[in-house]
């Protein structure tokens, strides 16, 4: 083998072992929705603002006390919490579990990825609309500012494999995450409570790039 490929190889695998040594943390996403203006005032009346209930490890975002309940042609999913600020388009994250029970089939999704993605009927205390698309599977990502994507290698839009529950009984790899970069991010891995429960894993816990 040539000297200089044979180094590139080396150097390649090195980067790869450090990199799979350094944790990223675990942000498990439970059913939530966020909303547009329009939807907000019909869910909740004109001349409200959602109050603020925690903030989410993402910067400028955060969980607000405000939820809905959600209705499938099977059945019915109450208290759907709405994370805030409002956005351009109406957008529901739920589990495999949840679609099944709400008898829907939504797509595995990226987030912001609507188009003929599945609808449903949105019930808030101050009226209900029928969403015509808009409720998804978000696909499992990572979040990393530009200079925590440096420190690991990843360009936006990769895909990596991710261990889960290391050393535990149901310790897993999860296959096509997607890194997502913005100055707007913090180092965080994303996945629905379908997931977390396959892996036995919680928000705070920690896991890897391999």
């Amino acid at each position: 083998m040539d000297e200089g490929l044979a180094r590139e190889v080396s150097d390649k695998i090195a980067h790869r072992l450090e990199r799979s040594l350094k944790p990223i943390p675990v942000g498990v996403s439970n059913r939530h929705l966020h909303l547009t203006q329009e939807h907000w005032d019909i869910l909740f009346g004109k001349g409200t603002q959602p109050r603020k209930f925690r903030q989410v490890v993402q910067p400028g975002f955060w969980a607000a006390y405000e939820t809905v309940a959600v209705e499938g042609p099977k059945g019915r999913l109450e208290n759907v919490r709405l994370v805030a600020p409002h956005r351009s388009k109406t957008q529901i994250e739920i589990s495999k579990t949840d679609a099944q029970a709400l008898g829907i089939k939504p797509p595995v999704r990226d987030s912001g990825r609507l188009e003929g993605s599945a609808g449903i009927k949105v019930i808030g205390p101050a009226g209900t609309f029928e969403l015509k698309e808009g409720v998804i599977l978000a696909r499992r990502h990572i979040h990393f500012a530009p200079e925590e994507a440096k420190d690991f290698g990843v360009k936006e839009g990769d895909t990596v494999r991710v261990r889960a529950g290391i050393g535990g009984d149901r310790e897993l790899v999860f296959e096509k995450v997607l890194c997502r970069i913005s100055d707007k991010f913090k180092l965080e891995f994303h996945l629905d409570t379908d997931e977390a429960n396959a892996s036995l894993v919680r928000t705070g816990d920690s896991v890897n790039i391999v």
